[in-house]
């Protein structure tokens, strides 16, 4: 395929995400307990496990969203919470919602969440992105009046654009056809061949460049 445009380059230093006898409960209930898994850079983890098992809970305590309960997460070697703001900036995030604002335009949204994220792009790469993307020339253009499939494609290019090393997905290839199924694999594919890593729920088994899913199983 031909490369999109990156936000980061090849790692020299290779990242490691660990979870370290990691335990989740709700309202009392516990949802799982004792998880162990460790992910090296080039690789992905697809969590897997029944509805309600707390799934999406881990997702969220892996990028700050929500408290550790017990054990610990630890991002090269280091807990996640001992240098909060650096750890942010190796972190994309992308759940169900596609977290854009309705109000500003393409490039303002992304420029938005560029900021947030610590880096600024140059204009010229966004606009070569949204190109890739197939949203090019609507740079300019309200995300209001966008349909529904190219608000997604916006919302994934910010993958793209951040230099984030851990992306951290949340049932991304819902309600996608299979050419939006194809497309976000291709864009993890080569974030896995420049060093990064992925950690994803998804229901949907998806071929990611190749590349064999790290099963992390949660039980209750």
């Amino acid at each position: 395929m031909a490369p999109f445009p990156s936000g980061h380059q090849e790692l020299n230093v290779k990242p490691t995400l660990a979870f370290h006898d990691l335990g989740c409960s709700k309202g009392g209930r516990p949802l799982f307990q004792g998880v162990d898994c460790t992910v090296q850079s080039g690789s992905w983890l697809h969590i897997v496990g029944a509805n309600g098992v707390g799934k999406t809970s881990l997702l969220r305590m892996v990028c700050g969203l929500a408290p550790v309960e017990s054990g610990e997460i630890l991002w090269n070697g280091a807990s996640i919470h001992s240098a909060p703001e650096a750890f942010r900036r190796d972190l994309c995030y992308l759940g169900h919602l596609n977290a854009l604002q309705e109000s500003m335009t393409i490039q303002e949204n992304l420029a938005f969440s560029s900021a947030l994220g610590g880096f600024m792009p140059q204009e010229a790469h966004v606009i070569e992105l949204l190109q890739r993307f197939g949203v090019g020339g609507r740079g300019h253009q309200l995300v209001r009046y966008l349909s529904q499939g190219q608000k997604r494609r916006v919302a994934l290019s910010r993958l793209a654009l951040s230099p984030a090393r851990l992306w951290v997905l949340d049932e991304p290839f819902v309600a996608m056809d299979h050419a939006g199924i194809r497309f976000l694999a291709e864009l993890i594919a080569q974030h896995l061949s420049t060093g990064g890593m992925a950690v994803l729920t998804s229901h949907q088994d998806v071929d990611i460049g190749g590349v064999p899913a790290q099963i992390l199983e949660l039980t209750a």
